[in-house]
Order: C-alpha cells, then sequence, then structure tokens
C-alpha cells in the first residue's frame, strides 16, 4: 500500500476528490482545504492499494497535479485495522502491476552520476584485480557487488524505450569514462605490481584461471547475459533488492574491465582483446535486453484487465 500526498487548485479540488471516492483501492482520503502555501492550494492525502496505484497516478497527473506541484508518495509498511480484509474470493489473487511511476523515479534517481559512481567503478575494478593476479573468486564477486554499473546500464535501456536522448547519452558517456577511468586504474596498478616483482608466481606461469574465463567470450557469454537482463528489470519492476544483487555477481563488467588493465600491464594483447570483446558484449546485451523487457513488461500488464 502507498501513502500519496499531493496539492490541488482549489477549483479542482472537488473533481480530484469525487473522482477518487470511486476508486476502490483508495482510502482514508483526507482534505485540507487551503492549507498548503507553496503551492498554494488544497492539500489532499489518502492510501492507495498496489493494484490501483497506476490508475489513481496517472488520474492525478491528468488532472495536472504534478504540474501544480510534487505528488509524493511512500511505501507503507503496514497498515493496522481491525476490520478485516474484503476478499472477492478465496482464491490466491495474482501479482499486481509495478507502480510505473515508481519504476522510473527509482531509475532516475540512480542515474545521477556524482564522483562516487566512477570512484566505486575504479575500486571495484581494483579489487577485480587482485582477484585476477591470485585467481580469487570470492575477489571477483566482490567487485561485482560493488560496481554500481548496472545503474547507469539500465538508465540507458529505460531511455531506449522512452526515446529520451539526453538519458541515453549521460548514461553511455557515464560507462565510458567511468569504464576507461577503471581499466587505467588497473593498469596502473598492473604495473605497480609488475615492476615491483610482486606477481604471484602461478599467474607468471599461465595458471590464470579466473582470467581465462573472462577473457574468453562465447555463446554462455551471451546466454548469461540475456538471464542477467531479465532478471535485473524483473527484479527492479517488482522491488526485490535481494535478486537484483544476483545480476551484479552474475555479468562481468567489472572483471573485464580489470582482466583488460592488467592484461595490457603485463603485455597479454590477446586476453586484453578477449576482454574488451567481453565488456561490450555484456553491456550492449545487458541494454538491449533491458529495453526490451521494460517494454514487455508494460504491455504485458497493459493487457491484464483491472481488478479494481
Amino acid at each position: 500500500m502507498l501513502h500519496v500526498s499531493a496539492v490541488s487548485p482549489s477549483e479542482l479540488s472537488a473533481q480530484v476528490t469525487s473522482r477518487l471516492e470511486t476508486i476502490s483501492g483508495v482510502a482514508n482520503l483526507v482534505v485540507e482545504p487551503g492549507a498548503s502555501r507553496r503551492p498554494s492550494g488544497d492539500a489532499i492525502s489518502f492510501d492507495v492499494h498496489d493494484s490501483a496505484a497506476n490508475r489513481v497516478l496517472t488520474e492525478l497527473r491528468q488532472f495536472g497535479l504534478a504540474e501544480q506541484g510534487v505528488i509524493s508518495v511512500v511505501h507503507l509498511d503496514a497498515a493496522l485495522s481491525d476490520r478485516p480484509l474484503r476478499r472477492t474470493n478465496r482464491v490466491l489473487r495474482p501479482e499486481s502491476a509495478p507502480i510505473w511511476d515508481l519504476v522510473t523515479a527509482q531509475i532516475e534517481a540512480h542515474a545521477e552520476y556524482a564522483p562516487s559512481f566512477y570512484l566505486l567503478l575504479m575500486l571495484a575494478a581494483l579489487i577485480g584485480s587482485v582477484g585476477l593476479l591470485i585467481n580469487s573468486t570470492i575477489l571477483i564477486v566482490g567487485a561485482m557487488v560493488v560496481g554500481p554499473e548496472y545503474s547507469a546500464i539500465i538508465a540507458v535501456a529505460l531511455g531506449i524505450t522512452r526515446r529520451d536522448r539526453r538519458a541515453i547519452g549521460s548514461g553511455l558517456a557515464a560507462l565510458g569514462v567511468g569504464f576507461g577511468m577503471a581499466i587505467v586504474a588497473t593498469l596502473v596498478f598492473g604495473l605497480i605490481i609488475r615492476a615491483s616483482g610482486a606477481t604471484p608466481g602461478p599467474f607468471l606461469a599461465g595458471l590464470r584461471v579466473v582470467a581465462d574465463f573472462i577473457n574468453s567470450p562465447d555463446v554462455f557469454s551471451v546466454i548469461v547475459a540475456v538471464l542477467a537482463g531479465l532478471v535485473g528489470v524483473v527484479s527492479l519492476t517488482e522491488a526485490k533488492a535481494s535478486t537484483l544483487i544476483g545480476v551484479f555477481i552474475s555479468v562481468t563488467t567489472i572483471p573485464a574491465a580489470a582482466s583488460i588493465g592488467i592484461s595490457v600491464a603485463y603485455s597479454l594483447w590477446r586476453e586484453a582483446r578477449g576482454s574488451a570483446l567481453q565488456l561490450l558484449l555484456n553491456v550492449v546485451v545487458l541494454i538491449v535486453v533491458g529495453a526490451i523487457a521494460l517494454r514487455a513488461q508494460r504491455t504485458i500488464w497493459r493487457r491484464q484487465p483491472s481488478r479494481d
């Protein structure tokens, strides 16, 4: 359930509240005439069930309340009531549609590429580079979790579905600059380790099990990227954060960037090319699959009959 607050011009409040009263998913409707000062108008607040949220938010936009001010939405962790919930039947009902305004807001909120975005990319790549040198899958997994690149990838995918060139351009630029900085950081790190003579013996001897997996893209790399892209979109739209972490662990973007820097530092040119292909493959597939999955989910849910 959500709690929604908005400001309505006084001349529209009667129409807005009358419409909200007809929607069965709306409860606890409160109207405070003239209570809002910036912007001026009537303060309206109410609770709405998730199944009716898309409809309600769309109609509030149609009334122009988003242009008048801000429509604030808060998730309610619990709703206490002594009245038993009415049920139309005893059959387990399917999940309600994702609340698209919230999904979009969440993606856009993480599409602000602050300096911390680039710093985390570099740190994640450095962790991955250590994992490559010592053949540690644990460090590789840790680097995948730390990396923030999926926020930019899904923002680009959303931009494609909305034909938003600004979002696409800023997301691609952030990915290009971020991965470029990560590769340079791991290259410098690799050169320092090589010059210091601290390179692990197995790595120098060619025992690079983890690195060989990363710098050898094949059909399974595509399959994993496609599946991870699908899981990422579903976890975002269904607000399943724990599942989204699994996406980070499934794709090899950060390890591939780290492998490029380390391979160049040790003059392993074939491995560097393979890692670059792996990185490009994963990013492109994730973006394409993300855009297709977002569009498909909207289409599928739009065809579902209303349960209001």
